[in-house]
């Protein structure tokens, strides 16, 4: 009965079935790589969108700003100043010592980075703000022209200064523009403006710009001034 049918037609089901199997391979193959891509394409636009959430989000507000007047002898001038920041709304904890600032006044421009040594422990007190003349006071040597100082004035009660990391937090950073200008200078003049810009580590930045008022008459030597 057998010897009716054509022997080869073994063989080519046979290559059929071959050729089957070696395109399931090769369709397999190539699935495991379109899922590995797509993994790695959501990963990265996840990483992407959280940095881009952080640099919106991760950053501080600035709530009052005023300065403080020097008299130099040859007139008063704004030589201190002083900015409240606490976190703004939807941050994360950001800290003052990955925090750069970027000073533009009409005659410098300087990138400062937080000095450490300025403020006691737990951040409740400040020490020399001054620019280091040889001597050390308070155990801190003063300021250098690429640094500003900070101090805690609201910490919470998890004292984490200089990290803020509460909104509850509230702290002052302090630039003496004496030091900053350059040698010669007394600080910031009327008239003047400084152009400030706080960013944190993640890229968040807030700009705020300073204008000392056109008459600084009848204040004394260490008035606060609003600004």
């Amino acid at each position: 009965m057998f010897e009716k049918f054509d022997a080869d037609r073994g063989q080519v089901g046979i290559g059929t079935l071959i050729v089957f199997i070696a395109m399931v391979l090769v369709a397999a193959i190539a699935a495991g790589v379109l899922v590995n891509t797509a993994g790695f394409l959501q990963a990265t636009a996840q990483d992407a969108g959280q940095e881009s959430v952080n640099k919106v989000t991760n950053r501080v507000d600035v709530v009052s700003t005023h300065g403080i007047v020097n008299d130099t002898g040859d007139g008063l001038t704004v030589d201190s100043l002083n900015l409240t920041v606490r976190l703004a709304a939807g941050s994360g904890s950001v800290s003052l010592e990955d925090t750069t600032i970027k000073y533009v006044s009409d005659s410098t421009a300087r990138n400062l980075v937080y000095d450490n040594a300025t403020a006691n422990a737990d951040g409740t007190a400040l020490g020399n703000v001054s620019k280091f003349d040889g001597e050390v006071y308070n155990s801190n040597d003063g300021l250098n022209e690429s640094e500003y100082a900070a101090y805690a004035l609201e910490d919470g009660t998890d004292t984490s200064f200089p990290v803020l990391s509460g909104q509850a937090d509230r702290y002052e950073i302090v630039i003496n523009t004496s030091v900053v200008e350059g040698a010669g200078q007394d600080g910031v003049g009327t008239g003047d403006s400084v152009k400030l810009e706080v960013t944190s580590r993640s890229g968040g930045s807030t700009q705020v710009i300073m204008t000392m008022p056109q008459q600084l008459a009848g204040k004394n030597d260490n008035d606060p001034i609003a600004l």
